[in-house]
């Protein structure tokens, strides 16, 4: 489970495995672009002074450990800059990073992060429902802790984010940058000897919804300060792949049991692990390809938005004609009939498919996809593709690849 830093190879990365070691060396020896996201909950530097003690003098289990401990905010913003540094060589050129942090030190992170380059997408509030009160009265409860997502440069034109997911969890409503969430508490909280183990354990809720947004099934997420598991333990339930990096013994054996106890999620339908296809990113597909393909034939009537009284005939060069002579193609003769500015024809155009029933034709446009992933790999040879990747998009590798995988579970070999 643990692997001394040592022992690292740069060729390789360890996936759903725990590193032993100091942060810092053990980020050095991994290797360059290998994982698609990061998530760091560094250390506060809290820089607390005294015992914090409750009303009844009962004393506050603070976070008074070692490793949050800085000489001063030169040593601390030093730290901060290698390991930010690090984690943006290590990942992908379509990855991000998620911080969190305290008014502490999100402020010092957040300054250092633009200046290596990285570009902020999104800071987001955790609200916490049950926070700890200020118990001597002279400042606001601290109630918030705040996130700051990020890509890896200003230049970077791709990254994931699930926005229909977010939204589906949001009760179909736009998920906003405020998340009412609970502190770690009850079950979820691990204790030794009746103490917490970790003072910050981080619920799985908050992980989940970071890890759910901005990734895919299959993808491996950095936890740079891997503490008691908690990235871990959502990967493995989401189907994402993991590699923390944690330096306490007794941090290390706690997250390995969590993790081992929860139960991998087996799911060939990726939609149930959160995967929600990008239609902006899969690759164009004419309205008339559908006709090339023998998926739509001349003289098929489509209509405008289920309705028998727009009726459109299909024409063998792909546009569409009205009865009254109109004619364009499915935007455009479908902006005619709405009167919209703006219309996707893919979502509109309806056809009477093999079983009587009406169907969006957008379902041709995916199965022509389905057919297209099919013929790409059919017959070719991995190492055919290796020979080919050099000339070949990233984008149609990466469908290629999954083309692959899903002709492989069917009993393909090469």
């Amino acid at each position: 489970m643990a692997k001394p830093a040592q022992s690292i190879s740069e060729s390789s990365l360890q996936i759903d495995h725990i590193y032993q070691g100091d942060c810092l060396e053990i980020l050095r020896g991994l290797p360059d672009a290998s994982v698609d996201l990061v998530f760091a909950d560094p250390p506060y530097n809290l820089q607390l002074q005294n015992m914090l003690l409750r009303p009844n003098n009962s004393r506050v289990d603070a976070v008074d450990d070692h490793w949050d401990q800085f000489a001063d905010f030169a040593a601390y913003d030093a730290f901060t800059r290698a390991w930010l540094g690090e984690c943006r060589r290590v990942l992908k050129d379509s990855g991000a990073l998620w911080v969190i942090g305290s008014y502490h030190n999100i402020f010092r992170v957040g300054a250092i992060l633009q200046d290596l380059g990285y570009w902020i997408l999104n800071d987001v509030i955790w609200e916490k429902v049950n926070p700890m009160p200020n118990f001597k009265g002279v400042r606001f409860t601290n109630a918030h802790e705040t996130l700051i997502w990020a890509k890896k440069s200003q230049a970077q034109k791709r990254y994931t984010f699930n926005y229909h997911a977010m939204k589906a969890l949001n009760d179909g409503k736009q998920m906003r940058s405020d998340w009412e969430i609970p502190l770690c508490t009850g079950k979820e909280r691990l204790t030794a000897n009746g103490e917490k183990l970790h003072p910050t354990q981080k619920p799985e809720a908050l992980l989940y919804r970071v890890i759910l947004a901005s990734t895919n099934p299959g993808d491996v997420i950095l936890d740079p300060f891997f503490g008691t598991g908690t990235t871990g333990a959502v990967a493995k339930r989401l189907g994402r792949h993991y590699t923390g990096i944690e330096r306490e013994t007794a941090y290390i054996e706690a997250a390995g049991a969590r993790i081992a106890a929860v139960e991998a999620a087996a799911a060939d339908d990726l939609a149930v692990l959160g995967a929600v296809p990008n239609k902006r990113a899969a690759k164009r597909t004419p309205f008339p390809s559908l006709l090339e393909n023998g998926l739509l034939l001349p003289g098929a009537a489509l209509y405008f938005d289920r309705d028998p009284e727009r009726m459109a005939i299909v024409l063998a060069d792909g546009s569409l004609r009205l009865a009254d002579g109109a004619s364009g193609s499915i935007h455009g003769l479908g902006r005619h009939l709405s009167g919209e500015a703006a219309v996707n024809g893919w979502l509109r155009w309806w056809y009477v498919g093999e079983d009587g029933k009406m169907q969006v034709i957008d379902g041709l446009r995916e199965r022509m996809r389905v057919q297209a992933d099919e013929t790409m790999v059919s017959g070719v040879s991995g190492k055919t593709l290796l020979d080919l990747a050099g000339s070949i998009p990233a984008d149609d590798l990466e469908r290629m690849e999954k083309a692959i995988e899903d002709l492989k579970r069917e009993g393909w070999r090469d």
